[in-house]
């Protein structure tokens, strides 16, 4: 799927993908983000056939012109797992509406595991 929008030039179509990337990017350079993690193990079967793991952990849904993200990640043991969360909810939200142009509506952080 892809999330479309219109502008005075013509119609403007960005892939489910390409925002993966950038939501994955924008986790790993977040503190306290160690990895991103699939959802299921069909996920990573799907992953390993792929040339680059970029956009794993990240699912993109859009609804109109509102953009969902669900997030997975394992974080560094001893940060603060609640200021963690809101940070790269945070720094997400900014770079992809950056990067879209639309609204994202909701950033849901699932922290999978801690490591050391």
């Amino acid at each position: 799927m892809s999330v479309n929008t219109n502008n005075a030039y013509g119609k403007i179509s960005i892939s489910d993908l390409a925002i993966a990337k950038v939501a994955s990017h924008t986790a790993m350079e977040s503190y306290g983000i160690v990895e991103m993690v699939s959802r299921r193990f069909t996920d990573t079967l799907a992953l390993l056939l792929k040339k680059d793991g970029e956009g794993r952990g990240i699912k993109v849904t859009a609804f109109g012109n509102r953009i969902y993200i669900d997030v997975y990640v394992i974080i560094k043991y001893g940060v603060s797992i609640a200021a963690v969360a809101d940070s790269l909810k945070e720094a997400i939200k900014y770079k992809v509406e950056a990067f879209t142009g639309m609204i994202v509506d909701t950033v849901n952080v699932n922290v999978i595991d801690v490591k050391l």
